[in-house]
This record gives structure tokens, C-alpha cells and sequence, in this order.
């Protein structure tokens, strides 16, 4: 089952259960996805346009990748922990917890976070096989370990590890 089959099951059973935060979350969640969707439409309407290719053509993409689904999924949980700071800055712990239980319903659609020492593995193996460089090494680690270690995580091992 992929992700998106996963999140509309998870919905239909929150929704049964009556466990509001749970189905409010997955709503925004599928909100982002669907945008993510229009999105990619619609720039594909406009490549097609401007070729003029897209006349008397209906558009038809493949689905979303499971990996675009991730990068959906990772980047609704780095704007949460981003509103996290600024309510906590703002006295507003209230809104800081319901962001935090909608992280962690959202962690449970990302394939098992690695550790930090994972990271270093993995950091350690393409310095290996690629050199010390930063700028070389960092978009190839954050590519291999897209959705399984947080950015931030992966940044400071590769500066760490290459330094």
C-alpha cells in the first residue's frame, strides 16, 4: 500500500473512530498533497503551453512519486516545527502542542527516521567514494537520505565529516 492509499485508510478510520485531531491532521495533510498535484499540473499546462503543444491536448500525468509524496510529507513537518518556535516564542504553547501531534501523526507516513550515527554511515561512504567536499557531498546526501533524516540532521554530519 502506498502512502496515499495509506493516509485515505488512516482517514476513513480516524473519521470512524471519531478521533477529531487524528482526522483534522490527515485533512491537511491530503490538502498539501493535493495542492502539490494542481501544482504539477498546472506547470506542465504551462510548459505544454508555451510549446504549444497543449491546444486540443489533455493533460495526463503519472501520479505522484512516493518520493514526491516524502517531500510533501517532510516539508508540512518542517513548517510546523518552524510555527512550533515562533507560538513557543509567542507564549502560545497551546497551538506549539497541536502542531507537535500533527508532526508526529505526519512521521508515520515517512519510512523509519536513521539515527544520527546512520547518517554519518552514509555521510562517511560518499566521502569515501566522492571526496571531502562540501558542496559535492551535501546534495548527494540529502538526495540518498531524502525523507529518512531530517535536512538540518544531514547538514551538520557533512560539515562535521568534511571539515
Amino acid at each position: 500500500m502506498g502512502i496515499k492509499e495509506q493516509i485515505q485508510a488512516d482517514m476513513v478510520a480516524s473519521m470512524k473512530s471519531g478521533d477529531k485531531v487524528r482526522t483534522d491532521a490527515i485533512r491537511l495533510l491530503r490538502a498539501a498533497i493535493q495542492k502539490f498535484d494542481q501544482e504539477r499540473i498546472s506547470k506542465e499546462y504551462s510548459k505544454r503551453k508555451a510549446s504549444h503543444s497543449a491546444e486540443d491536448e489533455k493533460i495526463s500525468l503519472s501520479p505522484a512519486s512516493e518520493e514526491d509524496l516524502i517531500g510533501v510529507i517532510v516539508k508540512e513537518i518542517k513548517q510546523r516545527r518552524d510555527s512550533i518556535e515562533q507560538f513557543q516564542k509567542g507564549g502560545r504553547q497551546d497551538l506549539a502542542d497541536k502542531e507537535e501531534s500533527e508532526i508526529r501523526i505526519f512521521e508515520t507516513y515517512l519510512p523509519k527516521q536513521l539515527s544520527r550515527e546512520e547518517v554519518a554511515q552514509v555521510v562517511a561512504g560518499l566521502i569515501a567514494r566522492e571526496g571531502k567536499d562540501f558542496r559535492k557531498i551535501m546534495p548527494l546526501a540529502s538526495k540518498e537520505l531524502k525523507g529518512q533524516a531530517e535536512g538540518k540532521v544531514i547538514n551538520e554530519v557533512v560539515k562535521e565529516l568534511t571539515a
